[in-house]
């Protein structure tokens, strides 16, 4: 029980063992005007001798508590410098000096009626709001005793004809500033602790905001009145390329003249609209933003920086998502009918007929496999994610793969020619590599020369650790630069009875395996690598 009863005093007595640096400087303060008090006290005797109200009935006594008042103060000016002893301990001593030493000079110019006690009022209120009002009513107390033993000296010692009235209103005053002290101080307190608690929630709220903008996929630039950048994220230097000088010393017109003349414009006018920016460092198109930091433009701006291929990549998604749902209902409604025209198909052509019926039934023929092939395509695509990686061994499952090719295909024996420079195993679906090499070797020999040694597979190490590379090269004429865009995209093809899907296919496979497919611009001939993760599964 006395534990719990002395826990809120011992907690208090840790706090102010080191306070912060405010309630030192408190501290300070109050021993400065305790000597200007004792200081004035001091000078105007001097110089003034006798003034009729301090130092009436003892000066001698005035003069010398006067004096020892000073030195008192000095002494602790000198203890607040050197923090030392403990916080709680100066307060306390320098509280009870006051009361020592005003009721002294209080008594040495005739008592209660010389006014020089309410001095204690100026030195309870500051005591009591320095100490948070956990002392105030011991000192107040202490005080209301001193003055009231003052008092009884002189009425008793020196049969002084005085009342206890005015010293009795002193006291009772002396309390009630030390009550009104105690009620600020709680204030303070409340206030003081809600303002940590917001400063604590404003850094949080600072901390989230600065991770959430540089993590942004958009870049952010915050530019002042003057054209200078004032904070920026990591993504604009990816948009906008590395800035020729450190941020702090850096110039919008210095960086990007181009986005500083558009700020321009739209301060002049914020209701203008600008078309995707292209950005030369980095060949990026950036669609630019601007928001005002305030209501007038002059003070600053804030830059939002959006690539408009990450747009486009996106609105792509979406819609070959939409279109591959689409698309895998009409294969499965179209799959049964197709395989029935196709059966009847082949049934009429087991029959004789003449020249143009024989014709017809074949352009039938030839276009339902058109488009059962389409359809396979079409359900390739949703069953690209269930991808089963193994470890493969390259020259074993590639030469199996070319006589397998040559003999389905009817490639000549030699015109696929193998190279392995890296040994390395490399980790993929055995069931998608072979449908990717079977969708290059078809496309790379219906594009060649189609004579020996016109496919080139060739199997190395890339630059990067853990990485082989596959390529499949032709001796063709190679792709169109201006085709190159569009190699990959669904329903692009240059051969007639093409789907336009075959390499589109080949590329979401390779991703599904962690892999990447690219066409590599090399004159003469065609070339796609595939780089995949080597080592085992």
């Amino acid at each position: 029980m006395l534990q719990k009863i002395l826990a809120p005093f011992v907690a208090d007595l840790k706090r102010t063992v080191s306070p912060p640096e405010p309630y030192w400087r408190s501290l300070r303060f109050f021993n400065l005007y305790r000597l200007t008090v004792s200081g004035f006290f001091v000078v105007s005797f001097l110089v003034l001798e006798r003034v009729p109200v301090y130092g009436a009935e003892d000066p001698r006594l005035f003069f010398a508590v006067s004096v020892i008042y000073v030195l008192f103060g000095m002494l602790m000016a000198l203890a607040v410098r050197l923090r030392w002893p403990p916080f709680i301990l100066q307060l306390s001593v320098q509280s009870l000096g006051d009361v020592l030493f005003i009721v002294l000079l209080m008594h040495a110019s005739g008592g209660v009626k010389s006014g020089i006690g309410m001095l204690l009022v100026v030195s309870l209120a500051a005591s009591s709001l320095i100490s948070k009002g956990r002392q105030a009513m011991f000192f107040a107390a202490v005080a209301a005793i001193a003055v009231l033993l003052e008092q009884s000296f002189r009425v008793f010692v020196m049969d002084a004809k005085e009342d206890y009235f005015q010293a009795a209103m002193l006291g009772m005053g002396f309390f009630a500033i030390a009550g009104l002290g105690y009620f600020l101080a709680r204030q303070v307190v409340a206030s003081e602790r809600l303002a940590k608690q917001k400063s604590i929630d404003l850094e949080n709220l600072a901390q989230v905001n600065e991770l959430v903008i540089h993590e942004m996929q958009d870049g952010v630039l915050v530019v002042d009145g003057k054209g200078r950048v004032r904070t920026h994220n990591a993504r604009c230097e990816g948009l906008l390329g590395p800035p020729p000088r450190i941020w702090s010393e850096l110039r919008l017109n210095d960086y990007v003249p181009a986005l500083a003349e558009r700020l321009a414009r739209w301060r002049r006018d914020r209701a203008s609209t600008f078309a995707p920016l292209q950005v030369r460092a980095t060949g990026k198109q950036v669609h630019t933003r601007f928001s005002p930091i305030d209501a007038d433009s002059d003070v600053g701006a804030v830059i939002f920086l959006e690539d408009v291929s990450l747009q486009q990549a996106q609105a792509q998604q979406v819609k070959l998502a939409a279109l591959g749902r689409l698309t895998a209902n009409i294969a499965h409604e179209i799959r049964n009918p197709l395989s029935a025209i196709g059966h009847a198909t082949q049934l009429l052509q087991e029959e004789e007929h003449d020249k143009t019926e024989t014709r017809l039934l074949q352009i039938i023929r030839d276009n339902t496999l058109r488009l059962d092939r389409i359809v396979q395509d079409v359900l390739q695509l949703n069953r690209r994610d269930r991808a089963q990686r193994e470890t493969i061994q390259p020259e074993t499952f590639l030469r199996g793969f070319i006589e397998q090719i040559c003999l389905t295909e009817k490639i000549p024996a030699r015109g696929i020619s193998l190279e392995i420079e890296s040994a390395q195993a490399i980790c993929f679906d055995r069931a998608h590599l072979h449908q990717v090499l079977w969708n290059l070797c078809v496309n790379a020999w219906r594009h060649s020369r189609q004579a020996e040694g016109s496919i080139r597979i060739y199997v190395s190490a890339a630059h990067l650790e853990n990485v082989v590379q596959v390529d499949v090269i032709d001796d063709g004429p190679g792709v169109d630069k201006a085709l190159v865009a569009q190699l990959f995209e669904p329903f692009f093809t240059t051969f007639s009875n093409g789907t336009g899907l075959g390499l589109y296919v080949a590329r979401e496979i390779c991703e599904a395996n962690g892999a990447s497919l690219d066409y590599i611009e090399v004159a003469p001939g065609g070339q796609f690598r595939i780089c995949c993760e080597g080592g085992p599964c």
